[in-house]
């Protein structure tokens, strides 16, 4: 049974549908796998082994009547802990909202419950979500899988780091600037950035709530397809018409390549060349409004979670992470003109990108510029801290700003990840693009 801790969500739900996996058994591996793993503690903030088997027993009992919710009835995922959870604690992975317990599930966390799905329980994260490095002194770092002295990623740290350990089947993760896509890409899963206002917010602890999105961490594009469909309550993309052959992609040039590590450069250029092999026509171009657009973050992001957290901040500043701490306190800087203002030039940047892309069914760029930071340095170099967690962000705030949907893939190389930028609300044509490149990537 250890297999299945390996196994995509997709196929974990096609084995439970021919009864060759009992749910009940699948939650208890799952269980024991994260009760005996060395780290479960800097990747589970919670663990809900009732939950799980209660929903794990129903799904069997669905499962033998021939009554299953969904393809992912059954099927046991993770949850980051801003998504509330109806009796459990939901801090965010702060101080600031210890012995926080909520009387009610967020609503895509019922949504999930719905269709089946099982809560093992609530994963670690950056601090109220602010940094895209996954480093949390105040409660704990998850590490990278591939190098476990250096932070997984953020804001959705520990969800990564459950999939990637095989102590969930998937994992439900938000993103700001790159929370689901950063730490996808440093463990070598698949992420999805939905379109901002698409999946709904409700129950979830805010950060910057006019970008903040739900995604899905997982192994595959299928299963991010599934899981989107369990997120809405609604019906799956259908992946069957999945090709390169005929596809326009652009490669985008500026700011998004500069500084980049060896290792995401070349993986990335790789990535390329083989969806052109596959059939796609791949051309670069300079979009100026994304230079445009980047200097407005600042402002945007923090004046909204400043204003947002403020006065839970200021009651008990020193209980957050003095690096957490002063990139909230960035938004004291701003008055209310220079928050309409950026938003009004972000709005023209928004209409200029879209016009320089118009005709390409997807933009491509690496997904993060460099590899995972070792926590240490991060933890003695202040410098180093803010550097990296600006780079981290960089690549993938492009698409937050743009208020595009995005998809991460691996390429391949460790901790080095392409990513497709689609139009908003156009989750469904990604997904099938994103499928057919994920097989043109594993071809090689």
């Amino acid at each position: 049974m250890r297999e299945w801790l390996e196994m995509t969500a997709a196929d974990l739900g096609r084995g439970i549908a021919t009864g060759d996996i009992d749910p009940v058994a699948l939650c208890d591996t799952y269980l024991d796998a994260i009760d005996a793993h060395p780290m479960r503690d800097r990747v589970y903030a919670r663990v809900t082994p009732d939950r799980a088997r209660a929903e794990a027993a129903a799904a069997a009992e669905r499962a033998r009547d021939g009554q299953r919710l969904s393809p992912l009835d059954g099927v046991p995922i993770s949850w980051k802990d801003l998504f509330d959870t109806a009796g459990t604690a939901t801090e965010a992975g702060t101080k600031l909202l210890e012995g926080r317990v909520p009387e009610r599930d967020a609503e895509v966390l019922a949504n999930a419950t719905a269709m089946g799905l099982v809560c093992l329980g609530k994963t670690h994260m950056s601090e109220l979500a602010f940094s895209g490095l996954g480093h949390n002194p105040s409660t704990a770092t998850p590490p990278c899988v591939n190098e476990p002295d250096s932070v997984s990623g953020g804001s959705s740290s520990g969800a990564a780091a459950s999939v990637a350990f095989g102590l969930a089947a998937a994992a439900i993760g938000s993103d700001t600037g790159g929370s689901v896509r950063i730490p996808a890409a440093w463990n070598d899963l698949v992420g999805l950035k939905t379109t901002a206002g698409r999946v709904s917010l409700a129950g979830t602890v805010p950060l910057a709530a006019k970008f903040d999105t739900v995604g899905p961490l997982c192994r595959s594009v299928e299963d991010a397809a599934l899981l989107l469909g369990v997120l809405e309550g609604a019906k799956p993309a259908d992946l069957q018409e999945s090709e390169l052959e005929g596809c326009r992609f652009a490669v985008l040039t500026n700011v998004v390549m500069d500084e980049l590590s060896e290792e995401p450069k070349a993986a990335f250029q790789a990535a390329v060349e083989r969806l052109r092999d596959a059939g796609a026509a791949v051309d670069e171009i300079a979009v100026p409004e994304v230079e445009d657009a980047m200097p407005l973050s600042s402002c945007l992001y923090t004046t909204e979670a400043y204003g947002l957290w403020r006065d839970v901040i200021e009651a008990n500043p020193e209980g957050m992470f003095s690096e957490i701490l002063e990139r909230f306190r960035l938004g004291k800087g701003f008055s209310g003109p220079d928050y309409v203002a950026a938003w009004a030039k972000l709005d023209l940047a928004r209409a200029g990108y879209d016009r320089a892309v118009a005709g390409y069914d997807a933009v491509l760029v690496p997904t993060a510029p460099m590899l995972p930071p070792n926590i240490e340095r991060l933890n003695s170099d202040h410098d180093y801290y803010l550097a990296q967690n600006l780079l981290s962000l960089r690549n993938t705030r492009v698409a937050n700003l743009m208020g595009l949907c995005a998809l991460t893939l691996p390429t391949g190389t460790p901790s080095c990840a392409i990513s497709l930028m689609a139009a908003p609300n156009a989750e469904e044509q990604l997904l099938r693009l994103g499928a057919a490149a994920e097989a043109a990537l594993r071809e090689a």
